[in-house]
């Protein structure tokens, strides 16, 4: 669909009466001819009683030709007003916020102490694979990044908004595959450099977590002050048991505080419902945001009159040509 036809540069019709002021202000232009000199040329002027001075001809134009003229000037400064085709309005969503998910896939997520919803128990991260991939599904639109993490964190998806393919990098987890302990703060740190590429105002890490930091070469809390430096929210979930032992044991106090830090919010989910109540809770909390912007896209139709220009032109020289072959010897063009 198609709502009509603008001019991009309508200033280029003030163009328009310039080879009228030409004609009227300039002088008519002026050349040498070849001519015979003869010697008693005073003396003729003399007895015919003429006064000899600087001569010129102006030479006439036909009507065909004012007209091809003027036809032609009137398409070069329609071509130069850039006519465009204005096509229907298209609304473009662009996200206003980006998402990190860091999951903990550590050696502690094999145990089998996650709740389902039919009160089976299964491992923690094929739980935490569940829950996050209707999560996932409810992220249309914005871009979300995929870091996992145990003795090491590695980024997993950089922030795209090709969710399938996080959802299906997610499901390619499995535990131990980044090393047995809990690397938080580094989980961290790298979201933040993942981040610095970001161009939104809304920054969002969720953290999920279910042991004790042992492995971070940056304390989790000294990371967290960073970013807030930064601008970045934390979301912190623990899925571990709080009474469980060494590295099995679930530190809230750390996962509170890597929230406090930077606004967020620290949520304990030891189950699949409550997990997915958990997600609830953050929608309400910082709910989805999204910038649309309205366009309408403009088609160039400028080379139309210049190829009428042109075509103008070539007819006119060639019906000039035409004529000059009817004149008699000696007639002026």
């Amino acid at each position: 669909m198609f709502a009509g036809v603008s001019f991009a540069a309508p200033w280029a019709w003030l163009l328009l009466p310039l080879p009228l002021l030409v004609w009227w202000l300039a002088p008519p232009h002026r050349e040498r001819v070849p001519a015979i000199r003869v010697p008693f040329f005073q003396r003729i002027s003399e007895r015919l009683g003429l006064t000899p001075s600087a001569g010129a001809i102006v030479r006439g134009r036909r009507l065909w030709q004012l007209v091809f003229g003027a036809l032609t000037w009137l398409l070069l400064v329609t071509a130069l007003a850039r006519p465009e085709l204005e096509g229907a309005a298209v609304t473009l969503q662009k996200p206003a916020r980006d998402l990190i998910l860091a999951v903990d896939i550590s050696g502690s997520m094999e145990q089998e102490d996650f709740v389902a919803v039919n009160g089976a128990r299964q491992q923690r991260l094929a739980g935490v694979k569940q829950v996050l991939a209707e999560f996932l599904k409810e992220r249309e639109g914005e871009r979300v990044a995929l870091i996992v993490f145990g003795s090491r964190a590695f980024v997993q998806a950089p922030l795209t908004t090709d969710l399938d393919t996080v959802l299906e990098l997610l499901q390619q987890t499995e535990v131990g595959m980044a090393g047995p302990h809990t690397a938080l703060g580094d989980a961290i740190g790298l979201a933040i450099r993942q981040f610095e590429s970001s161009e939104v105002t809304q920054r969002l890490l969720i953290l999920l977590s279910d042991g004790s930091d042992t492995a971070s070469r940056m304390s989790p809390v000294n990371a967290a002050a960073i970013a807030a430096q930064r601008q970045v929210k934390i979301l912190t979930i623990g899925v571990g048991d709080p009474q469980g032992e060494s590295e099995n044991r679930l530190d809230q106090e750390t996962l509170t505080a890597i929230a406090q830090r930077t606004g967020g919010e620290f949520y304990f989910a030891n189950d699949q419902q409550a997990l997915t109540r958990v997600y609830q809770q953050i929608d309400a909390l910082v709910p989805k945001k999204i910038d649309s912007e309205t366009y309408r896209p403009h088609r160039s139709l400028a080379y139309w009159p210049l190829g009428a220009a042109l075509l103008v032109s070539l007819l006119g020289l060639g019906l000039h040509l035409l004529s000059r072959r009817h004149w008699p010897p000696g007639a002026t063009p």
